[in-house]
């Protein structure tokens, strides 16, 4: 993925290449390009602000660069919600060409936890120390199309605009600065401008759980006859036990699979006692958690009536979603192929004697 668009590209874009010479090598690790050291974060010695802007330049460009590989890579859309707001309070998420549309393929949604990152992104810290192969959605997106899957990446944590941010970044990518030094003068005004935030929320994805919702009312439900199946990290989980509650009858009559990762759901707080919800999370629900034990063996539930739990073969919080993606990959296609027996199991056998049961009413 990385042959097909360089990340230092961004950098160069940004006239920020002398404080990030970085870029992704051909296993997606992100090395410097001239020492091939992995990323240093205490870049100017001892001086945690300058060295947080830094690492937060490199998160912003990360987050670009992942979107890019998104619509060119993987040939995701990048869909605006809502349609009909002004640029500035609308936000985004990504979706496969025919998500909506192909009714003969199941639909995976990926759920990220919370954070400063954006869509298409698991762990940050994960990108940055491990490489796109276990911090970015990537991986799972290319493995649920070549199931012959479609896909929407949620866009859960894009929920304020910063205008201050955004005039910020607009100088650093576009503005040529007439200076002895132009990459300097650019460099400085951003490691250096000091203003107070000016937020506003986004229209429909003020929070995740907004967010979550909106994509669900005006494209997943839309999905007539399409089995939907969700993968979610962190506070996913809870979101998706939100939304879960909020559309109780649709979500249990769409979804056949849900694959927690380290879930910061609580069942009793957001299922209630309610019984229906109890008994169809135990059944289309499973969670994998960090352990020390090996891949897929069996985690102790403190909570009754809480789903199964296995391991996710790491201690790593923000390794768990790269570590357990083939286990993860095999139960859903293991619920699905259950779905599709129960269905064609309860459809009606015609008979002789039914035929003329019907023909003589």
């Amino acid at each position: 993925m990385t042959q097909e668009l360089s990340f230092q590209k961004f950098i160069e874009q940004s006239n920020l290449q002398e404080e990030l010479k970085y870029d992704f090598n051909e296993n997606a690790e992100l090395r410097h390009t001239e020492t091939q050291q992995p990323f240093v974060f205490n870049y100017y010695k001892n001086v945690l602000k300058r060295n947080s802007k830094r690492y937060q330049a490199l998160g912003h460009l990360l987050e670009q660069y992942i979107y890019e590989l998104l619509e060119k890579v993987c040939k995701l859309q990048k869909v605006h919600i809502p349609p009909e707001a002004d640029e500035e309070q609308r936000s985004f998420f990504f979706m496969s060409e025919r998500a909506l549309t192909n009714h003969h393929s199941a639909l995976l949604v990926l759920l990220q936890d919370h954070g400063v990152f954006g869509a298409g992104q698991w762990s940050q810290q994960a990108i940055i120390h491990h490489g796109l192969q276990h911090g970015s959605q990537i991986p799972c997106i290319q493995m649920a199309l070549q199931a012959h899957h479609d896909v929407i990446v949620l866009n859960p944590n894009d929920n304020f605009m910063n205008l201050n941010m955004a005039k910020k970044w607009n100088s650093l990518l576009t503005q040529n600065i007439e200076s002895s030094s132009p990459k300097m003068a650019q460099t400085e005004s951003f490691f250096s401008l000091q203003h107070p935030p000016q937020c506003f929320p986004k229209r429909y994805s003020n929070t995740p759980e907004e967010h979550m919702a909106y994509i669900w009312d005006y494209f997943i439900s839309k999905t007539e006859g399409k089995d939907v199946a969700f993968i979610v990290h962190g506070y996913g989980g809870l979101v998706f036990m939100d939304l879960l509650v909020r559309r109780k009858w649709e979500v249990m009559s769409k979804v056949y699979a849900v694959a927690l990762i380290d879930s910061e759901h609580h069942v009793g707080h957001q299922l209630g006692s309610d019984v229906q919800l109890l008994a169809w999370v135990k059944h289309h629900c499973r969670e994998w958690v960090t352990s020390p034990k090996p891949l897929d063996k069996p985690a102790a539930s403190v909570l009754k009536n809480q789903f199964p739990m296995v391991s996710a073969g790491t201690e790593k919080y923000h390794l768990a979603p790269s570590s357990s993606l083939q286990s993860i990959f095999k139960y859903l296609q293991k619920a699905l192929k259950a779905k599709t027996t129960i269905n064609f199991s309860r459809m009606p056998i015609v008979t002789r004697s039914s035929t003329k049961k019907k023909q003589s009413a």
